[in-house]
């Protein structure tokens, strides 16, 4: 039987591409080798919108090769697939052995019938039959075979895939991938990243566009425990699957968190502190190359995040800060909190600084003017170069 030992990854909005699509394509491609690096030995090689990982030798680990890969940004599906020689006859036999092999983990409907079809794409233009030739023969062929069978080409219980190119493969399954772009095709940016449901998922959907993250955590031990640090870390370990490894500075801010708490008004503190977290954030999104700052903010969803405070938090960063949740409300995030693997580890009731000292009665259409009298009665530039030049760095 041929050898299954390939995997076709298709692309989506990169096929859209112009002159440097080749440069997107590269990048996917190194994204790929990185995302399989312990999956065995294989190439990576690159045609007509297809991307094929080939094993080989014996160590290439096809199904989790292809598990993995599924998590690749650029890659809209993926299909662990059967190769051969562009050879009509090899490929009916290996239609044949890729069919049976399937059809012992189906069990037929009250009829005793398997519904199925061919799907053929056609890619060397110099074979001598069309796709739809190639379907029907291989079909009629198949129907002979199998008694079990019987053809439903609108709603079938599967389809035998088959693709004629300089090399041609069978398979049956389709896994759908994440889309979106290559990650580093797009720029840097530094994630503001608590132990909450939002700010992972924003990580996630800024990486799908091709930005490379970064992350920077606000610890205010002990009023934050080593636990809450924790969870904080397995959540970028979650995202950097998605995102490939994620630098966190993990920022020391208990001293900064008390001075606002002591000095400032109770009502306006949650904006105090959300604008000296962005001043430091942003110092460090700069020493480590970034571009823009991303945070989980949502329009309207607690106190801090109305059009008011964000205005008075944004004036207080200098580079574009980019919010990909701001017009969703909170069960579309988390329902893609848990499609990325996220929302069972943000649940874990361990607190972040963010919620410690939050005021009973926030204000929700804070001034800039009063923001920055408030900024006056403490020192926050020397606890923040204190805390700037204190993170702890660890590495997802």
């Amino acid at each position: 039987m041929s050898k299954r030992n390939v995997i076709i990854g298709r692309i989506g909005e990169i096929a859209l591409k112009g002159l440097n699509r080749s440069t997107f394509e590269a990048q996917l491609a190194k994204n790929m080798k990185h995302a399989i690096s312990d999956c065995g030995n294989f190439k990576v090689n690159w045609s007509q919108s297809r991307f094929f990982v080939e094993g080989v030798d014996d160590t290439f680990k096809i199904d989790y090769a292809a598990e993995c890969l599924t998590k690749v940004f650029g890659l809209v599906s993926v299909s662990p697939a059967w190769s051969m020689n562009t050879d009509y006859e090899e490929i009916k036999k290996t239609a044949v052995e890729v069919t049976e092999l399937k059809l012992s983990t189906m069990t037929p409907d009250k009829g005793g019938k398997i519904s199925f079809k061919v799907e053929t794409r056609r890619a060397d233009k110099k074979f001598p039959m069309n796709s739809q030739e190639i379907s029907a023969d291989i079909g009629g062929m198949l129907l002979e075979k199998f008694d079990v069978l019987t053809v439903d080409v609108k709603n079938p219980d599967f389809i035998l895939y088959v693709e004629v190119r300089e090399n041609s493969y069978v398979y049956t399954d389709i896994l759908p991938a994440q889309g979106g772009m290559p990650v580093g095709c797009n720029g840097k940016a530094c994630l503001l990243l608590s132990g909450g449901i939002d700010s992972p998922v924003a990580g996630y959907m800024i990486a799908k566009r091709g930005v490379s993250l970064m992350a920077v955590h606000f610890f205010s031990y002990p009023y934050t425990s080593e636990r809450a640090k924790e969870k904080v870390l397995e959540l970028a370990g979650i995202v950097s699957k998605y995102s490939g490894p994620i630098k966190v500075y993990v920022v020391p801010y208990t001293d900064t968190q008390l001075a606002i708490n002591d000095n400032c008004r109770a009502e306006l503190s949650t904006v105090i502190m959300r604008r000296s977290m962005m001043r430091i954030a942003e110092r460090i999104a700069r020493k480590n190359g970034c571009s823009a700052l991303i945070t989980g903010e949502s329009l309207g969803q607690v106190a801090s995040q109305t059009m008011h405070a964000i205005y008075c938090t944004n004036e207080a960063a200098n580079m574009p800060v980019f919010r990909p949740l701001i017009g969703m409300d909170k069960m579309e995030t988390v329902d893609i909190a848990r499609k990325i693997g996220t929302f069972e580890t943000s649940i874990l009731p361990y607190e972040d600084c963010c919620t410690v000292f939050t005021p009973k009665h926030p204000k929700t259409k804070p001034s800039l003017n009063e923001l920055l009298e408030e900024e006056k009665k403490f020192d926050y530039k020397e606890l923040e170069d204190i805390a700037f030049n204190n993170c702890e760095i660890i590495r997802c």
